[in-house]
């Protein structure tokens, strides 16, 4: 007997891993062409499954793009 077990339907969504990435420059809260790739379509920061950047980078990316909004020059929704 084959132990091929059934997968639900719920947990089989397929995540992007992209390869680990390092920021050419630290993030800047005033570059926001740069962070706006970042943002999804309803504003929200993409994970480091989906930017592909390490723990360090994807906190750097955080604090610039919550940064930016404080200051009015990334909207909170999208």
């Amino acid at each position: 007997m084959a132990a091929s077990k059934k997968r639900s339907g719920r947990n089989t969504r397929k995540v992007i891993v992209a390869k680990s990435q390092k920021l050419v420059a630290p993030a800047d809260y005033k570059d926001t062409e740069s962070l706006k790739k970042f943002l999804g379509p309803q504003g929200q920061i993409q994970g480091r499954s989906r930017t592909g950047f390490g723990a360090q980078d994807q906190k750097s990316i955080k604090r610039a793009i919550k940064r930016a909004r404080h200051l009015a020059l990334l909207p909170f929704v999208g």
